[in-house]
């Protein structure tokens, strides 16, 4: 999993470099979708030495899917700064797979300023997108049987596990 982390640093550090965004990547304003892709932006803030502190968002009131699994019972407080005008911002999540997380994130983000950009990180991307959603950057393509789902483990050990649906 380190070897994953590192790997997507490196990408990201080059992106950030080759797209001529304002300011360099320790600038930038990470943050973690709450609760895998913390666990994934808690290494790679680290690894990338970005100065200001890592943000964390709950999604839960932004979901389009209330009518199907209900409200989550154990919703988290989002840690954003007051707000995020012009800033450069590297979203992390887990694992994209139909979009909608990653669209409720933008949401809630969007409520709090404009960005001046958003890069998207995930550690792992599955097939299945519903939403036109693409990462800028991937830690692993992973290909999965139709009745099996994939799901991230930790936070110590981090690690990604194939699981059997019914």
């Amino acid at each position: 999993m380190q070897q994953l982390i590192t790997q997507m640093a490196e990408e990201l550090r080059h992106k950030f470099s080759n797209d001529g965004a304002d300011g360099a990547i320790e600038d930038a304003l990470m943050i973690g979708i709450h609760t895998g892709g913390v666990w994934v932006a808690e290494r790679l803030h680290q690894v990338l030495d970005i100065k200001q502190p890592l943000a964390q968002l709950d999604i839960s009131f932004y979901r389009d899917d209330f009518s199907r699994i209900g409200m989550n019972p154990q919703v988290k407080p989002s840690q954003l700064p007051t707000s995020v005008d012009d800033a450069h911002i590297i979203l992390v999540d887990d694992i994209l797979h139909t979009g909608r997380t990653i669209r409720a994130a933008l949401n809630e983000i969007f409520d709090y300023g404009r960005p001046a950009t958003v890069t998207l990180v995930v550690l792992g991307e599955r097939s299945g997108r519903e939403l036109p959603i693409q990462a800028d950057v991937v830690g692993k393509h992973i290909r999965l049987g139709e009745h099996e789902h994939i799901k991230l483990t930790g936070p110590e050990p981090l690690q990604l596990e194939v699981v059997e649906t019914p």
